[in-house]
């Protein structure tokens, strides 16, 4: 079956298929499509198409997937409607097409998706390559694990897939973007151009509840690639990849296995590439030097709160002081930090707003990202604010793409989260110390002006906007 998989065209800079939260970015943001590039990779001869990234349409996408007879569409809940959409308008252009829906979404409302229009005929629940690697290889759909589907107006839902235990086996993604995707069209405001984001592992233990791939994709377990076959990838990505300034280890929590970080930090250090991860607030400093000396640029830091009850409803598992030793470690090792916030978790209040402001700002990380709180289906915040009656009838995205708060509390409304969120961004990032610390940074290397030049030219468009 010649597959194709599919990101979807949608609003003109809607970042989905990579996403933890997708919506249309405030500034040039777009992660890679990566679990649709390791499903690729599985897949011979396969394709994977971009919409967004490469400026498609539905129009031009139409005339392009007339040869294809397996479709696989990642998907998320505030993209779902509009992916809906795409998928009946291929369907209508060519019924004979099979179309394919994955994503965290759908892996937990499997019914509702198959119930929601007959153009799609199955779901790939959770890590879905093997799955959708034996709908290619023509095995009958009643005995492929992972696979919900429609049969004679049936639905069935087959019993789950385990999932990967063994990473290595996994080919690497970076060859399918290289293949197939236009790399200049990724960026990350805190990355340098252009970037590549790979797994070196999927799953994680921590608790937070309103993480949304461990509990609904990639579950608890964390998993980890060896530090041999990652190395291999990043040699690979070096040498064919000679224009890519850094590479970013996309994994909820790079730093869970503190001996398996220091063995890749000896091993990476040799190859003189640039990384980034998404780290916890709690790593001692003789491994931030560590990370350091081996080529890490950025820890992407969820803090989430300056209040340390909100912090524990949402079970985060790490403490204000701990947060404020872990970031005067990083900076002390030379390290910068991308430092991530959420307004309107249980617990807040305009007061505790405030409070995670200024807590940021003697923080001062060098950049930042805020985001309202955001119930998902499948997720423990979610069950909390559905019980509560906290959900608002609302879209999860406005009609431009841009985040739209989905969750109102008696003393504290969606509207006033939604302009904390704005003001919040404001302030930090025109306060003086700020402008002149990132005019330091900008004067610091030509990539580094690069970067901050893109952001801010971004960001001040969308101001304006």
């Amino acid at each position: 079956m010649k597959t194709l998989f599919l990101n979807p065209p949608s609003f003109g800079r809607f970042d989905s298929a990579g996403a933890r939260f997708a919506a249309t970015r405030k500034t040039h943001s777009l992660w890679y499509p990566a679990w649709l590039g390791y499903a690729a990779a599985f897949v011979p001869k396969s394709k994977l198409i971009d919409c967004p990234a490469s400026g498609i349409n539905l129009k031009k996408l139409l005339r392009l997937i007339k040869r294809y007879e397996l479709i696989v569409v990642y998907t998320s809940t505030q993209s779902f409607n509009n992916d809906l959409a795409v998928a009946e308008a291929i369907k209508e252009k060519h019924p004979q097409v099979k179309i394919i829906f994955t994503g965290p979404h759908v892996s937990v409302l499997p019914e509702e998706t198959l119930k929601a229009s007959e153009a799609i005929d199955g779901v790939a629940r959770k890590e879905f390559e093997e799955t959708v690697l034996e709908i290619y290889q023509k095995k009958p759909w009643s005995k492929i694990k992972g696979l919900s589907f429609r049969k004679r107006k049936k639905i069935i839902h087959n019993p789950n897939r385990p999932l990967f235990k063994n990473l290595d086996k996994i080919p690497f993604v970076s060859k399918i973007y290289k293949r197939d995707l236009p790399l200049k069209s990724y960026h990350l405001p805190f990355t340098l151009h252009p970037y590549l984001a790979i797994y070196a592992g999927r799953g994680c233990p921590n608790l937070c509840t309103f993480c949304l791939w461990p509990q609904t994709f990639t579950g608890r377990i964390y998993r980890k690639r060896g530090v041999a076959n990652l190395i291999k990838e990043v040699q690979w990505i070096k040498e064919n990849l000679p224009q890519v300034k850094e590479i970013f280890f996309d994994d909820d929590t790079f730093t869970i296995n503190k001996n398996w970080v220091i063995k890749f930090c000896n091993a990476v250090k040799l190859l003189r590439v640039t990384w980034s991860v998404n780290a916890r607030a709690d790593l001692p400093y003789f491994l931030l030097r560590k990370m350091k000396e081996a080529g890490c640029r950025v820890l992407v830091v969820g803090y989430e709160s300056g209040d340390e009850k909100i912090l524990k409803n949402v079970k985060k598992g790490v403490t204000i002081p701990q947060m404020k030793k872990f970031t005067k470690d990083a900076k002390r090792a030379g390290l910068m930090i991308h430092g991530t916030f959420v307004l309107g978790l249980p617990g807040e209040t305009k007061k505790t707003i405030e409070k995670t402001y200024r807590f940021a700002c003697n923080l001062d990380p060098d950049t930042i990202q805020v985001t309202i709180a955001t119930p998902l289906p499948g997720t423990e915040f979610y069950e909390y604010c559905k019980k509560n009656n906290f959900l608002t009838s609302s879209s999860l995205i406005d009609r431009a793409g841009y985040q739209a708060p989905s969750v109102s509390y008696p003393h504290l409304k969606a509207e006033t989260i939604l302009k904390a969120v704005e003001k919040f961004h404001l302030r930090f990032y025109f306060r003086p110390q700020y402008i002149l610390k990132t005019f330091r940074t900008a004067l610091s290397s030509p990539t580094e002006t690069k970067r901050i030049l893109i952001s801010a030219w971004e960001y001040g468009k969308y101001l304006l906007s």
